[in-house]
């Protein structure tokens, strides 16, 4: 099959999966995860396919895997869409195909398929266990099925299908048509257990404040087309002088040019989908959603989906220093901020959540200095790292969730840290997984991805002469393996310390497996970015990844060259930061005992409160008094009130005078009363006597005789 065949078909699999299950297989459980997981195998295996292809074409950033198809017609021309594969499509499509299938498989253990229906469990509501009596007559309460467990699948499969069309695209309204899906899908499963107020308003959070930014995108997109006539990636990036003019052309604001312009107005789309600041306040509540929604979300396709865009759009954005400048800001300013609210959240995932964020500052900022390759390097590994450990807090949830229902104390929070500890026993796959996607995360040096792809971003910042995005960075990279190892020390080290986390267990191989394939990734994925001049390990494998990623923009950028710095920076913050964190919570048995407990933290610098003061309760108030009581009570009802005086008036005139006195009176009653009066004056004629009637008959003949005398022989 030819290779552009191939692409179209990647993202066909988990939308018909999609369709099957909601039209035909949502009674069957089996059925329904056998085709999603099957759907997601066939377009991992497709995107394999097409990644070792891509492989193996020299020189693919020039002629990359690409067709198109004519859509709309646009006059004399018309508009086309279609799927291109360069580098950075490959090199992306393979991080996505493998976390998605991934997350699939995990969902199928997640959801305890094979576990009975709960006695009180309810669609719309996290399943609360099911209870079962052993051959020795002892009752038991043991994890049971998700109630809602084939809708699940299905809306997972068309959330991949969002993000695949979304990779494949060769340009910006194909690619923001996947981007809406996912935004679709987000909703529909951050607010799966919609019986809860909390997953309703997490749901409703997250739509609309990436709608927000959404309309801005839609802005860029629209502008981008009006000044260019097309939206192909390649149209436009390979065609100079359109890039000439479009980096040259002033606009009316804040200076910009009309790239610059654009760039912006498409990067705000991303502050959206990516959660960066001042739009980062939907991704923590999203933790609402089941565990595998948070990696999916997390990882494989929305927030990574953010990042793609603004690397796939860098060349447009390069062309203007203040639109880099904004983004530099944006990326560096939200990777401090969100690593100090980790470090004093006690939810397991809410930790992640602000980790997310502040990772994907990393990548806006490196975007925003000019580092593409290291951007794009570390949207990769921390794909592959976050995603293991969100599937990991996912495992240690579900563990304990099984020592809640062993001890039946429900008011035991599974997903609070302080609740856990000792883990590393009870659950050791989980354990030494989770420690490779926490090692990673905090830039454990040499031997974890997430070393190899923060240092690069940190070198390019200095290189570069960036020290304020340099040193904040550095700051940031010191608070993220602060929280990172307090994280792994609260939930696995020590003994435990409650009930619930001594009798945790183990998760089944359909969710310890795919730990154990994306570990091997946070761990070797690093290798194909080694520097080539890094200390004793440049040189011995090639930095495949900047030759290859590189490539795909016009002027290949250049790697920097070695320093101590940055290397000796990163080693600092990520040792000394693992170090502390390790020491301040070894012996930390409560939240009362936790030093960064502080409210500014713990309440995420109040901006949740800030935003229901500055735009929540304006809104209602708008709604309620200005809209509601004023305008529609006041001013609409006013009026309508008026035109129904009016018209009552008007109605009452017609009834008075043209209906009682012409209708009925003239007209009705007038006719009634001369038929009424004809009738009175003729009724003596009727007499009843027969000798009338002839003698009467006989004068009419007498007259009538008479007339036709005159007329017939007198004439």
């Amino acid at each position: 099959m030819a290779t552009e065949t191939l692409i179209w078909l990647i993202p066909l699999p988990p939308v018909l999966a999609f369709f099957l299950i909601v039209l035909f297989a949502n009674k069957n459980k089996a059925l329904s995860h056998t085709l999603g997981v099957g759907a997601a195998g066939l377009s991992w295996l497709a995107s394999m396919v097409v990644f070792v292809r891509a492989l193996s074409v020299e020189h693919l950033g020039e002629h990359p895997f690409h067709a198109s198809v004519n859509w709309l017609p646009t006059g004399e021309t018309w508009f086309k869409i279609g799927v291109l594969i360069d580098p950075l499509g490959a090199a992306t499509l393979f991080f996505v195909a493998w976390t998605i299938f991934m997350i699939f498989l995990y969902s199928v253990g997640y959801h305890n398929f094979g576990q009975p229906k709960g006695d009180h469990d309810r669609p719309g509501l996290p399943p609360h266990g099911a209870t079962v009596t052993d051959a020795h007559g002892h009752k038991h309460t043991i994890p049971s099925v998700e109630p809602m467990y084939s809708r699940f699948f299905a809306f997972l499969g068309l959330f991949a299908f969002g993000m695949y069309t979304l990779v494949v695209s060769d340009n910006l309204l194909t690619l923001f048509v996947g981007w809406e899906i996912m935004g679709l899908c987000s909703y529909l499963l951050i607010g799966f257990w919609y019986g809860k107020p909390s997953a309703r308003n997490a749901a409703i959070k997250a739509f609309m404040t990436t709608r927000v930014g959404d309309v801005f995108m839609l802005l860029g997109i629209v502008f981008l087309y009006s000044v260019t006539g097309t939206l192909s990636f390649r149209e436009i990036f390979t065609n100079e002088e359109l890039m000439h003019a479009l980096g040259t052309t002033a606009t009316p604001v804040l200076g910009l040019s009309a790239a610059g312009l654009i760039g912006l107005l498409l990067f705000i789309g991303t502050v959206g989908k990516s959660a960066q600041w001042p739009l980062h306040v939907w991704l923590p509540d999203a933790m609402e959603g089941p565990t595998p929604v948070s990696a999916m979300i997390h990882a494989a396709t929305m927030v990574s989906a953010g990042v793609y865009a603004v690397i796939r759009m860098f060349p447009l954005l390069s062309l203007d220093p203040a639109t880099m400048s904004i983004v530099a800001f944006i990326g560096a300013f939200t990777a401090l901020f969100a690593a100090t609210i980790a470090v004093a959240q006690n939810d397991i995932k809410r930790v992640l959540a602000y980790s997310t964020i502040s990772q994907l500052g990393y990548m806006i900022a490196a975007l925003g200095i000019g580092a593409y390759v290291a951007a794009a390097f570390h949207l990769i590994t921390h794909a592959f790292f976050k995603a293991l450990l969100f599937l990991g807090s996912g495992s240690v949830i579900h563990g304990m969730e099984h020592g809640v229902l062993h001890t039946g104390n429900h008011h035991v929070d599974p997903q609070d840290m302080f609740n856990m500890g000792g883990l590393r026993k009870k659950m050791p796959i989980t354990f030494w997984t989770f420690l490779i996607g926490g090692f990673a995360l905090a830039g454990f040096p040499v031997v974890t991805a997430g070393f190899w792809s923060k240092d690069e971003i940190l070198a390019d910042a200095f290189a570069h002469g960036h020290l304020a995005v340099f040193i904040t960075l550095a700051v940031a990279a010191f608070l993220t393996a602060f929280y990172t190892m307090r994280q792994i020390t609260l939930t696995f080290l020590g003994e435990p310390r409650t009930e619930e986390a001594k009798h945790a267990q183990e998760t089944p191989w359909t969710m310890t497996v795919p730990l154990i394939v994306l570990s091997v990734f946070a761990v070797t994925y690093g290798w194909v970015g080694i520097p080539e001049h890094f200390p004793l390990l440049g040189g011995l494998v090639p930095n495949w990844f900047h030759e290859f990623v590189g490539s795909t923009l016009a002027e290949h950028p250049e790697a920097v060259p070695f320093s101590p710095v940055p290397l000796l920076t990163s080693l600092g913050v990520a040792l000394g930061g693992l170090l502390l964190g390790w020491l301040v919570y070894r012996n930390v048995k409560s939240p009362a005992e936790d030093k960064l407990q502080l409210p500014v933290l713990k309440n995420k610098w109040y901006f949740d409160e800030a935003y229901d003061f500055l735009f929540v309760k304006p809104a209602y108030w708008i709604a309620e008094t200005l809209v509601y009581k004023w305008m529609d009570k006041g001013v609409l009802d006013g009026i309508l009130h008026f035109i129904a005086h009016i018209t009552g008036v008007i109605g009452a005139a017609i009834r008075n005078y043209i209906d009682l006195r012409v209708i009925n009176e003239t007209i009705g009653d007038g006719t009634a009363n001369t038929v009424k009066w004809m009738g009175f004056n003729l009724r003596p004629v009727q007499t009843g006597r027969i000798q009338q009637y002839m003698l009467a008959s006989f004068v009419v003949l007498i007259v009538v005789g008479a007339v036709l005398y005159y007329f017939l022989v007198m004439a």
